[in-house]
């Protein structure tokens, strides 16, 4: 798709959406991971896309996949990289550079169910998290690119997710052996 075709998309979107806003409510697909055996889990969505996940030795896997965290880093920097693009497109930017890194600082103690000196649980999560956007157009001046990144970001869904540091909600279901 051209940038025009990104823009003409993302407008009819939104002329719909403010016709009818019951229409932006939808579920979206599921991403449904196996285990595999060891640290082995492959993730899969429903259009037989699938990719598979491993842990490093350390920690019981083998090493030679990409791990659950970098996945979800993955996840964060081309959601953000896709909406920084639509805003640039709507704003008919045409940009030469468009690049996220996903960086986030996790204290593997965590992971293990560990406490700290001080008995409090660590946290699993990423203690820390940030996003490197490098981005260029010919012609557009730093501001309005910053502009660009700040609202893409913002409107961005698993950015505002981290952000907004969503509930989830954990429904088990056990069966029998």
């Amino acid at each position: 798709m051209t940038t025009q075709d990104i823009a003409t998309a993302v407008q009819r979107a939104g002329a719909v959406l403010r016709r009818r806003p019951d229409m932006g409510m939808q579920d979206d697909s599921p991403a449904t991971a196996r285990w595999q055996g060891g640290a082995r889990v492959t993730a899969s969505h429903a259009n037989g896309t699938a990719v598979s996940t491993d842990m490093p030795d350390e920690l019981g896997g083998t090493g030679h996949l990409i791990t659950p965290g970098w996945l979800f880093r993955a996840g964060l920097a081309s959601c953000a990289t896709t909406s920084i693009a639509m805003v640039a497109a709507v704003e008919g930017l045409t940009l030469t550079t468009l690049e996220v890194v996903a960086r986030s600082r996790s204290d593997t103690r965590g992971l293990l169910g560990m406490r700290d000196a001080q008995g409090a649980l660590i946290p699993a999560a990423p203690q820390a998290m940030e996003l490197l956007v490098r981005i260029a157009a010919p012609g557009v001046s730093t501001e309005r690119l910053r502009a660009v990144v700040e609202r893409g970001c913002r409107h961005s869904p698993i950015p505002n997710a981290v952000q907004s540091a969503l509930p989830l909600q954990l429904s088990i279901a056990v069966e029998a052996a």
